[in-house]
């Protein structure tokens, strides 16, 4: 079997379980129960150590016992004979394994045996899936090989936590939305997540794809993966936690301390068009939007409401997620006031006025009239639809029929129409989830997840970010500040004039080349405000004379930088920084900067490197954005300048692998320009790197 192919994982021609057991308290007994259940599809074996009959079924007592050789064999026996299992296995023609068991190494005393496990197994052309894992389901070939139960359907789950995508299937099936393909990785010191990912590509029943994992191994792979499902229709939602911490606490800079671990994830997932979310619930919720229609092609939403108090309560919700609530036109709202009483508000949120009660089919016109006005990207119909049937009974046919309207609704305008019901599960909301109109039961929950799927539709057009060059090291040693700056102005960052000194002598050499005022620097520092070394706004020579014999008494001799200070108007202080995540590779950041960047912690993260127009976007999306457009009458600061300087530094950690991090805080941006007035660089360490003056 070929790296790529996974097929025996799907819909092998033949399973048998290893360690079956006749005990339903035992994994042994799903297993077995769940394989039978696809013998009418491929040939079923129970390998029982006393031969036990299983759900009515003979086993045998080993592999040697079977008529021909399986070609998956689930490994469920005891830790200690797994390795044994294999070998009889292989030599019998086996092509996968699938490990349940775990504790292999522990069981053995041999650190290591389940990578070398894996290694032997590849060596004979075969594949392992684990072990410690909780085993897989494939709605399409009847392959169910795990605990628990699944309902079929189009959402694939593929977790590095067994039981927490059983959770995932167990919540999708309680909200009417059933699994492709179930897969629990476990250690994966074999098949891992990504290539499970890849192998959806191409499955069919696969519609939308929930992935959960803790730890990144080539996470820009993984990024193109899910790219590639994105690009053929396949929506991947992901939960993660706490990946990458350890590089972030490694990190020297402000730069380090503001990319949160989830936070270079979201990145990753916004460059692949993919949406992390916090939680199971949170991502069942939006598989919801993403099986159920179009994504929305913008944020402007109506409300359609039969409670005045829903209809507001929703319109401040979806303010709080992004989401534009806008005005509709004298025509729509002329359209609307003639379906509906007098007292019926009409200009969004649309407030039925008790229309809906007096006539159900309201309910389908109104939102008709809105998706077809051009003015909104999604409907969402807020309140008691869905109850009827629930409770009258007799208004259950009516309230399909309905039910039927609005997916033709849907379909005819291609705008998503997305419904929060006070009911949970009635007959009416289930049909609405089946004819492709999502149904949630709190408006939370569909603000939150319209956002995510509006910007899931923004990210659709992304390029993937490109391959990058391998770091020489994952660690670095701080270049001093001439030599950092130097770095960053060759990669196009503009910088003041300035000069190394050393001794008096040097400074009033370099106050004959450079224009007041100045600003001293003491360049060996990384971080030289906090311990006194910058003195700025000294007016003439005699003042950056005083304040070097000074600075240089406290603080020793070294290599200081003179430098010309920047006297732009209007300016806003912005960091830019880039470093290396252990798993995702570099990412660069920008937010408002100075010394209270870690206190505004107002920042946008993104994999490098990134194009000026990207770098513009991130700009735009920062809360003090306004601050850059022209806050009060001031000014607007040259925007495209500093999205120059994020590209630049962006480019920068990706294209040269011996640079670790680096970091200009501040950058000043003001009408004419931006300038860098500040250098952080990080490069590798090397046995006789010199890089700068011992301090």
């Amino acid at each position: 079997m070929s790296h790529a192919d996974l097929s025996v994982f799907s819909d092998p021609r033949s399973v048998a379980v290893v360690g079956a057991s006749a005990d339903p308290a035992k994994w042994g007994y799903w297993l077995a129960r769940g394989a039978l259940r696809g013998a009418s599809r491929r040939e079923v074996h129970l390998v029982n150590a006393k031969g036990a009959t299983i759900e009515g079924v003979a086993s045998v007592r080993s592999l040697d016992d079977l008529p021909e050789a399986p070609e998956l064999v689930v490994l469920c026996a005891p830790a200690a004979s797994v390795p044994e299992v294999v070998d009889r296995a292989l030599a019998l023609g086996t092509r996968g394994f699938l490990g349940i068991t775990a504790g292999i190494d522990a069981a053995q005393g041999e650190p290591g045996l389940e990578r070398r496990l894996a290694e032997r197994i590849r060596a004979a052309g075969a594949r392992l899936v684990g072990p410690n894992c909780l085993g897989m389901y494939d709605a399409a070939t009847d392959l169910e090989l795990a605990w628990g139960t699944f309902a079929p359907g189009h959402l694939a789950v593929i977790s590095q936590s067994g039981q927490l995508g059983l959770e995932l299937a167990g919540l999708a099936a309680h909200e009417g939305l059933g699994v492709s393909r179930f897969v629990s990785v476990g250690n994966q010191v074999d098949v891992t997540a990504a290539e499970l990912l890849d192998d959806l590509v191409t499955h069919e029943q696969t519609r939308a794809v929930v992935l959960y994992l803790e730890s990144f191994a080539d996470a820009r792979g993984l990024v193109a993966t899910m790219a590639r499902l994105r690009e053929a229709g396949k929506p991947v939602v992901v939960l993660t936690v706490g990946a990458s911490e350890a590089s972030r606490a490694a990190a020297q800079s402000h730069t380090g301390a503001l990319t949160a671990a989830t936070d270079v994830v979201r990145a990753a997932c916004r460059a692949a068009g993919a949406s992390l979310v916090d939680t199971p619930a949170q991502a069942v919720e939006l598989a919801h939007l993403l099986l159920g229609g179009p994504l929305p092609a913008g944020r402007r939403v109506a409300i359609v409401s039969d409670s005045g108090g829903q209809g507001a309560i929703a319109a401040d919700t979806f303010a709080r997620h992004a989401l534009d609530v806008p005005r509709l036109s004298d025509a729509t709202r002329a359209a609307l006031a003639a379906l509906l009483p007098a007292a019926a508000a009409v200009a969004n949120p649309v407030d039925l006025a008790g229309a809906g009660e007096q006539d159900l089919s309201t309910y389908a016109r109104v939102v008709d009239v809105l998706a077809a006005s051009g003015e909104v990207d999604a409907v969402v119909l807020s309140g008691y639809f869905g109850c009827y049937g629930a409770d009258t009974p007799e208004l259950v046919e009516r309230e399909l029929e309905v039910v039927g309207a609005l997916a033709g609704v849907v379909g005819d305008h291609r705008r998503p129409v997305v419904v929060h019901s006070m009911s949970h599960d009635s007959v009416a909301v289930q049909s609405m989830r089946e004819q492709a109109v999502p149904t949630l039961h709190t408006i939370d929950a569909v603000a939150r997840s319209l956002e995510l799927a509006t910007t899931m539709a923004e990210d659709a057009g992304r390029p993937v970010p490109p391959a990058v060059a391998a770091p020489t090291a994952e660690t670095g040693k701080a270049l001093d500040y001439l030599a950092g700056r130097d770095r960053l102005a060759a990669a196009g960052v503009v910088y003041p004039g300035a000069a190394p000194v050393r001794t008096v002598e040097d400074l009033r050499a370099a106050l004959q080349r450079l224009a007041a005022p100045y600003v001293l620097k003491a360049g060996w520092l990384e971080h030289k405000t906090e311990v006194g070394g910058v003195a700025v706004g000294l007016a003439d020579a005699d003042a950056a004379e005083a304040a070097f014999v000074a600075m240089s008494g406290r603080l020793g001799e070294g290599e200081y930088v003179l430098e010309e200070m920047d006297q732009q108007a209007d300016t806003v202080e912005l960091i830019v920084g880039a470093r290396r995540d252990s798993s995702f590779g570099p990412v660069v950041l920008v937010g408002l900067g100075g010394v209270q960047a870690e206190l505004y912690r107002d920042v946008q993260i993104a994999l490098a490197p990134v194009s000026e127009t990207d770098a513009r976007a991130m700009l735009a999306a920062l809360r003090a954005y306004p601050l850059l457009d022209g806050w009060r009458g001031r000014p607007a600061v040259d925007v495209d300048a500093a999205a120059r300087v994020v590209a630049a530094v962006s480019r920068l950690l990706a294209e040269e692998p011996d640079l670790v991090e680096c970091e200009i805080n501040p950058l000043r941006v003001g009408p004419e320009g931006a300038v860098a007035v500040d250098a952080l660089v990080l490069a590798a360490d090397r046995p006789n790197d010199v890089s700068g003056d011992d301090a």
